[in-house]
């Protein structure tokens, strides 16, 4: 479905806001541990509400400036919506269907589709529209064990993305089951030396997540467990967010030295990866993509593509 088209189906399987619900200013954010985040500086969702036993509607508000998630040629970061799509996930799980919190996250896939000229940056904070599909939702008893889900983007009333993804929940003694390795015994693999911000669309070194190898198109992803963004809270495994980011620096990369608009980026997490050891990013350009995989000790544990479109 292009993001063209989008307005008059959404609108015809879901019942609209009223106008003043839709663009009326937020007055805070939702309740950060909704969207597992420790700063609430970094809480993108300001309100929600159920449409439909599996669809809902909530608001999102783009900061005009960001510590880590920074404008651009007069954009809003893309990866801000990233980031808006999963959060909105974490919210109507806890919020809507009965997820308690405490439960663990096992993600699976995120994806976007955007419009770059739907993020121009503006006078006043842009204030989102998403409406948020659930489906293939599997229960272990009452409770929800895991979904997919998708979210259609709105700006003043026109579409501007498309975002996905897929998780199961666990409970806090699955989680620790399955995490049985004892991280708090071993040391975290240090980052090793960033490349140069400029080649990956960056401004400062801390935020650079990819480090030269001998091999141009693999990088060392660096793991810098003080970034305040990346790292908001305490995690035991790379998380899903810095895995992203490497892809899309990647992806400059092979675009320099001009970049490029993100237009679609799909990312799938296959295993965790753990701190205390290096992860490889490794690239392979099409003509129109870049085909990228994360390896640690010689297995995949995550892979995605990113358009390029310059």
């Amino acid at each position: 479905m292009s993001i063209s088209t989008l307005g008059t189906r959404e609108r015809s399987t879901t019942a609209p806001l009223s106008h003043e619900h839709e663009y009326d200013q937020p007055e805070r954010t939702v309740p950060r541990h909704l969207v597992h985040r420790l700063a609430v500086s970094e809480v993108l969702l300001t309100d929600w509400q159920r449409e439909s036993p599996e669809a809902f509607t909530l608001r999102a508000q783009l900061p005009r400036a960001h510590s880590f998630y920074d404008t651009a040629d007069g954009r809003h970061d893309p990866l801000l919506l990233v980031e808006a799509v999963r959060q909105a996930g974490l919210l109507i799980s806890h919020a809507e269907l009965g997820v308690p919190y405490g439960h663990r996250f096992l993600m699976h896939s995120l994806s976007l589709e955007c419009d770059p000229n739907g993020l121009r940056l503006e006078a006043t904070p842009a204030d989102l529209l998403l409406r948020l599909t659930c489906h293939d939702m599997r229960h272990r008893g009452r409770r929800l064990a895991g979904m997919a889900y998708h979210v259609h983007l709105y700006r003043g009333g026109t579409p501007i993305g498309i975002g996905k993804s897929h998780f199961d929940c666990l409970a806090p003694a699955v989680y620790d089951r399955l995490r049985s390795r004892p991280q708090h015994l071993t040391p975290a693999h240090l980052p090793a030396p960033p490349l140069s911000p400029s080649l990956v669309g960056r401004d400062r070194l801390r935020d650079v997540v990819l480090s030269p190898t001998a091999d141009e198109n693999t990088w060392e992803l660096r793991v810098d467990q003080t970034h305040p963004v990346l790292f908001d809270h305490a995690v035991d495994h790379v998380p899903g967010m810095l895995m992203i980011e490497a892809l899309r620096q990647a992806a400059w990369l092979a675009s320099s030295p001009n970049g490029f608009d993100l237009r679609s980026l799909q990312a799938d997490f296959h295993h965790y990866a753990e701190l205390d050891r290096p992860c490889l990013v490794h690239s392979a350009v099409s003509s129109d993509s870049l085909a990228l995989t994360i390896t640690q000790d010689d297995v995949t544990v995550a892979s995605g593509r990113v358009a390029l479109q310059h």
